[in-house]
């Protein structure tokens, strides 16, 4: 077997193939170039797009070259989902997005060099079409029997499904014949539940061009639950550092579940196989000691937000538990550890509370008579100095960056007020 295959395979990035002999054979040949494609649906790329990352990266090292298709106009119509009918963003909303998107896939691959990737926008060629060429040169290769089989249209028929949506297939099986006509692209991959797409454009290259294409769909990662891996109970996990700090990024991977862990490792770290599963056997042995938890959330952190950041945010957790000191961190920082402590707001020109009131409000303690309590017992803390005095109250050199306080009862529960200016 192709040893780049059988290592997609290891890594657990192979869901769908088209025949896994024939595109071994056919990497095998010599470089190949492969594309994937980004729909700009919001501002910023998520974690399911960085599995298809992941995998580029890995063609890349192999030799491959890479093409990163951002949808200037897909983006503008959107993949059919399950849930429902697509609200169509603007158009100059998905302008802004193609270009942020732009700058987050150039920054997490290497666009230098003879296999250097390439950005591409499949405006640039939808957009000379009209609806009468694109019709008799792309829509006579589809037949609606096979456009109906496609599973998220028979599970939308009954609530409803747009022509637009209906021929979402069709833009994209378009995109893959051009990358082929123009760059010899031959191969695409994407998430399983592109499937459908990936076998149409092929589909579309071998009806209209005579010629051979491959693809790999990737597999939805989940949570042993079942449910969906890269969501939060305050939503998606986003690579913006705006939509999801490095500090609540690093923490999500930290918290990774055990039976799972190791299974990311292997799809976002770049370790080899040897020391991954070195990982794998300590984090057996000794499961307390999180080994492959921290190796998973150092090595996506560093590559998607950098190692400054990581360091950063280490330091942030670090100084929440009294390890290290929280008037170090930097505003930023302190502002990403206040949100995912859910901080208490304080309204400006309110005076500030007693360390008891503050307790109570930032959550750690159920009521002030508990509040008091854990004061007596030595253990409420405020930016980690244990307070003695039950009648203490907070002053402004307890405002972390002017306007943050961090409070904690015990070892463990932590929360944060956020005074506003």
């Amino acid at each position: 077997m192709n040893a780049l295959i059988d290592e997609l395979q290891w890594r657990g990035l192979i869901a769908h193939s088209t025949d896994l002999d024939a595109l071994g054979a056919h990497l095998d040949e010599g470089p190949v170039s492969a594309y994937v494609g980004f729909d700009p649906t919001a501002p910023s790329i998520h974690m399911g797009n960085l599995v298809q990352l992941m995998l580029m990266r890995a063609l890349q090292r192999a030799g491959h070259q890479p093409f990163l298709l951002v949808g200037g106009s897909t983006g503008l119509i959107g993949d059919p989902k399950q849930a429902g009918e697509r609200v169509m963003n603007d158009a100059s909303v998905v302008e802004g997005w193609v270009e942020r998107i732009r700058a987050q896939v150039g920054g997490l691959i290497d666009l230098d060099g003879q296999r250097g990737a390439r950005l591409v926008n499949n405006l640039d060629w939808t957009g000379r079409i009209s609806a009468l060429d694109f019709l008799r040169d792309v829509g006579k290769h589809f037949s609606v029997n096979r456009m109906l089989d496609r599973e998220v249209v028979k599970s939308r028929l009954d609530s409803g499904i747009s022509y637009t949506e209906f021929s979402y297939v069709l833009l994209q099986s378009l995109d893959f014949r051009e990358l082929y006509r123009t760059h010899g692209v031959t191969m695409q991959t994407g998430g399983s539940d592109q499937w459908g797409n990936i076998t149409a454009g092929i589909d579309l290259i071998r009806r209209s061009e005579g010629g051979k294409a491959h693809g790999i769909g990737t597999p939805l990662l989940t949570k042993a639950d079942g449910t969906k891996f890269g969501k939060t109970e305050s939503g998606t996990v986003w690579l913006d550092p705006e939509m999801t700090s490095p500090y609540a990024f690093h923490q999500y991977f930290l918290n990774a579940e055990d039976a799972m862990v190791v299974s990311y490792l292997k799809v976002f770290s770049e370790r080899p196989r040897d020391e991954i599963d070195e990982i794998a056997r300590q984090q057996e042995e000794k499961p307390f000691l999180r080994v492959a938890q921290r190796a998973l959330a150092d090595d996506i952190t560093d590559l998607v937000h950098g190692r400054p950041e990581r360091e950063s945010a280490e330091a942030a957790a670090a100084a929440l538990f009294g390890r290290s000191e929280l008037a170090e961190l930097d505003d930023r920082t302190l502002a990403a550890v206040a949100k995912e402590l859910g901080a208490a707001t304080v309204p400006a020109g309110e005076s500030l509370p007693s360390v008891v009131d503050a307790l109570v409000t930032a959550g750690v303690v159920p009521s002030k008579s508990a509040g008091r309590r854990a004061i007596d017992e030595g253990g409420a803390y405020v930016n980690n100095v244990k307070v003695t005095d039950p009648d203490a109250v907070l002053s402004p050199d307890d405002l972390l960056g002017g306007r943050y306080a961090i409070v904690r009862r015990g070892k463990k529960t932590v929360g944060a007020l956020e005074f506003q200016r």
